[in-house]
């Protein structure tokens, strides 16, 4: 088991405002660069559909999307396993999407600190317990 306590589970919403540059982007960087970055093993996938719906809206080109890709793949992020059964109890008790209940579940297993820019998100892990960082 990976020693994770003094990690901080990091949402994709996060990596994301990062890779494309949004107004949280530095106090992210300040917030993050002194730690080890967990995420769920899911992580990539959700990545990359985040990238491919923009793709389909035309938000970005071809290129700009997997340059974008490449940006994200420089990130130093542990892949953590997730409990499914577990985070789908989770998704059921507060109706969000199994996908969120991931990083719920990695947070309140490895009581880690949770960084995210999902409101609802945010709302369950308090629920939970999960200490919430701020950006």
């Amino acid at each position: 088991m990976y020693n994770v306590h003094m990690s901080i589970l990091v949402d994709a919403n996060i990596y994301l405002a990062v890779i494309f540059d949004e107004p949280e982007k530095s106090k992210i960087i300040e917030l993050t660069q002194e730690d080890d970055l967990i995420s769920p093993v899911v992580l990539p996938f959700e990545v990359g559909n985040a990238l491919s719906a923009m793709y389909k809206r035309k938000r970005l080109d071809k290129s700009q999307i997997i340059d974008c890709y490449s940006i994200f793949q420089k990130i130093p992020v542990r892949l953590i396993d997730v409990n499914i059964q577990n985070s789908l109890v989770i998704a059921a008790d507060y109706g969000i999407y199994a996908y969120d209940a991931y990083y719920l579940e990695i947070a309140k297993r490895y009581k880690c600190n949770l960084l995210s820019l999902d409101n609802r998100m945010k709302e369950v892990a308090n629920d939970l317990g999960i200490h919430l960082m701020e950006v």
